[in-house]
Parts: structure tokens; C-alpha cells; sequence
């Protein structure tokens, strides 16, 4: 085998010393599809390596933890990626036709790995005729559809190959289904240690579906929205949160040791002050000056004394700077974020200190202004600036890269403007 695959290598190697621009389309697509085939099989024959190290316990030989540990510092890839061609691996091995269809590229590894869980989730009751029935239909559609259409299809197979039995199948499978998305339930917030945080985790399909309802109306696009739909539903997920965090108490929001949900920023007055340093959230990131003269715009502060070791020598009351009353004045005048082009109603939004209170600024209606989350960004970190106009009501100047003029602008949208 060794030999083989060192010829393979030679010729691999004579394919990427050739230059592809000089082929046309219809032969670069056929290139293309060779390539991935090759591939394909190449990624079954490392399966087939795998059994076969398995089996000998290579990894307990060398005192690894795991398999996938043992593949990570072998071949150099990181566990998920390992753990994937192991149970790729698993499944060859459990299906022989499968395997064969593997090894000539007439399936790809991920759509392997598909075909194996869904026919693997089959009631053995039905037979094993009809269990290899299902196998080599969804193996026959592989050739059309990739590895989430076949997954579909997958969840339909019964009725197809055997539709007198598809009905109770399908309630035990979806019975079985749920039981385990709901036991995989998870969600993780990872800092990654470069100013983002990364999501990940799975929800059982009828809890995304809720959360998917609760970010939708706040993710569509607004006239002038340059934001991708990732980014959109990013900051609608982030709305979400920051709505029941600013809710009123006693409004049923669960508290933490007694006191509602909340955001802790640990700064010097300087910081909010000078514009100069940084802050520390509670979870111990590290946040620019911006971001915490952003936060304290609208939120609540509670101001502490702390000696030169850190130590709380007091801790004041909490204050809101912009109560109910001033808040439904700024929505009758506003009408919503008052950015120029920006649709978003009253209840997005956030209540912004033209000057800063830590400047001097009042809490009045001359000196806040309603933006949503997004505008309320551009302001602090994006270079434009808002004022009151001699008719009392919010104008904003681009920066420079925007207009070289920087005429002021104003929202036309809410009708109040």
C-alpha cells in the first residue's frame, strides 16, 4: 500500500505543478470533479487505516488519552476533524456496501457519515431487507444531492421502501430524536482572547424555532443597513438580551442573588472622563474606553470606592440616568433612533448622552437622543458626532470619509422629523 500511495503522491504532485488557468471552464469543471473523487478516496483509505490502528489499540500503546488525540498529534489536525474520521471509520466498517461505494468516490465521506446515521436510526424491526433496501436507494441518490438534502430524504426513506411500516417509524424515530436533542442541549460562550466571544451549541428544533421567532423582526434589513444577515441576527440576538436586562423590576425577569440581571463594567472615572484606558467586565475581558462610555449611556451605574489594592472601601445605590419620563418624551420627539435612514421604533433603542454625564452633561431632553444599538456604535467608535440644531431637534456630522463637507443630517423617516 505504501507504495501506492507514494505513486499517488508523485502524480498529485505533477497535478499541482501544473498551472490551471490555461484550461477552460468545461475542462476545469471536470478537473475539479476528478480532484474531489481522488480526494474522496483517499479520505477512505485513511478510514480504513484508522480501523486497522484501532484495532491494534495504537493510541492506549503510546499512553494517549483517546484516538482522536492520538490522530491530532499524528496527522496533525484537531480533534473534531480526528473524532469525524474515526466514526467514518466505525461506519465503513458496519456497512459494506457503503464502503464500496466509498471507495470509488460514488460517495463522499460526509455524505457517508449521513447515509450511515440515517439508515443506523432505521427501527431494526423492519428487516434487514429493508434496512439494505434504504441503504441503496439513498447510496443511488448520492450523485444528486449533498449531504443535507440526503439527510432529508433520509428522514422520508421508509416510505419509499416501505411504506407499510413508514408511519410507526417515523413516531419512534422522531420520539427518539427528540429525547436526544433534548439531552444535547448545550451553549457555550468561548473568549477567544482577540476581543470576540464565540457561540456555539444545539437546540432542539422547537426552542429554535422560539429563538429564531425572537430575533427575525429585529434582524431585517433597514433602507440604509450595510450589515450582513449574520451580522444582523448577531445584533438581534444581542437586543434580545439587552431588553430583558433594562426591563422594569417586578416584571418577572429572573435576578441573580437577589438582584436583576445585569452587565458589571469595573472602570476608573477617569476612563469615563478622559476617554483614556480601559474597563473589565465581569467575566474579566477587557473592554476599550469607548465600549464603557457606550455602556454607561443608557444603564445602570453604581459607583464604587475602591483604595489602591482594589479593595471596596463603598458601594453607593444604583441610578438610572434616563428615567420613564424623559425616555417618552425622546420618543415623541424622535419617533425611534434618530440616526439619519434608521427605521428602528422607540423600544430599540438606547437613550444617548450628546455630553457625557461624567463631562458635565445633563440627563435632559436637550441633551439625549434615541439610537438603536447598531447607530449607538457608530457614534462611539465610528466617527460621527450628533448636536442639538437651534430647532431643538437631533442633527448628525458625518466624518470626514463620509462627506469631506460634513453637512449635518437628519432622520426623514419617523414622520415627527
Amino acid at each position: 500500500m505504501l507504495e501506492a500511495l507514494n505513486r499517488t503522491l508523485a502524480s498529485a504532485d505533477e497535478c499541482v505543478q501544473t498551472a490551471a488557468w490555461p484550461l477552460d471552464v468545461d475542462d476545469a469543471v471536470e478537473c475539479l470533479r476528478a480532484a474531489h473523487t481522488i480526494g474522496s478516496v483517499m479520505t477512505t483509505v485513511q478510514a480504513h487505516l484508522v480501523a486497522a490502528l484501532n484495532a491494534h489499540d495504537v493510541a492506549g500503546s503510546v499512553r494517549a488519552s483517546s484516538m482522536a488525540v492520538w490522530l491530532r498529534d499524528v496527522l496533525r489536525i484537531d480533534v473534531p476533524a480526528a473524532r469525524r474520521l474515526i466514526a467514518l471509520a466505525s461506519a465503513l466498517e458496519r456497512h459494506p456496501a457503503l464502503n464500496a461505494a466509498a471507495g470509488t468516490g460514488e460517495v463522499n465521506p460526509a455524505q457517508a457519515a449521513v447515509i450511515a446515521e440515517v439508515v443506523d436510526g432505521l427501527p431494526p424491526e423492519v428487516g434487514r431487507d429493508v434496512l439494505t433496501e434504504a441503504e441503496q436507494a439513498l447510496i443511488g441518490r448520492a450523485a444528486l444531492f449533498e449531504p443535507l438534502s440526503l439527510r432529508r430524504l433520509g428522514a422520508r426513506v421508509l416510505t419509499h421502501v416501505a411504506p407499510e411500516v413508514a408511519e410507526q417509524a417515523e413516531a419512534v424515530a422522531l420520539a427518539r430524536q427528540e429525547a436526544r436533542a433534548h439531552v444535547t442541549r448545550s451553549l457555550s460562550l468561548s473568549p477567544q482572547g482577540d476581543g470576540r466571544v464565540r457561540v456555539s451549541g444545539w437546540l432542539p428544533v422547537d426552542d429554535a424555532a422560539a429563538v429564531s421567532a425572537a430575533i427575525e423582526p429585529l434582524s431585517r434589513p433597514g433602507r440604509t443597513d450595510d450589515r450582513s444577515a449574520t451580522q444582523r441576527r448577531a445584533d438581534a440576538l444581542v437586543e434580545v438580551c439587552r431588553r430583558i436586562l433594562s426591563g422594569a423590576p417586578g416584571d418577572g425577569t429572573p435576578g441573580s442573588g437577589g438582584d436583576r440581571p445585569h452587565v458589571v463594567v469595573t472602570t476608573t472615572f477617569d476612563v469615563l472622563k478622559q476617554r483614556l484606558g480601559a474597563g473589565t467586565l465581569d467575566s474579566g475581558d477587557r473592554i476599550s474606553a469607548e465600549q464603557v462610555r457606550r455602556l454607561a449611556c443608557d444603564s445602570r451605574i453604581i459607583p464604587a470606592v475602591l483604595n489602591g489594592a482594589g479593595e471596596v472601601l463603598d458601594l453607593g445605590q444604583s441610578r438610572r440616568s434616563v428615567n420613564t419620563a424623559l425616555r417618552r418624551a425622546l420618543a415623541l420627539r424622535d419617533g425611534g433612533c434618530a440616526f439619519p435612514g434608521c427605521e428602528a421604533p422607540p423600544q430599540w433603542t438606547d437613550a444617548h448622552h450628546i455630553v457625557n454625564w461624567s463631562e458635565g452633561g445633563s440627563t435632559s431632553l436637550g441633551n439625549t437622543v434615541l439610537l438603536c444599538w447598531f447607530h449607538h456604535r457608530s457614534i462611539h467608535h465610528h466617527g460621527w458626532q450628533v448636536r442639538m440644531a437651534a430647532d431643538h431637534l437631533p442633527e448628525f456630522i458625518p466624518p470626514l470619509h463620509v462627506d469631506p463637507e460634513q453637512r449635518p443630517r437628519r432622520n426623514r423617516f419617523h414622520r415627527r422629523q
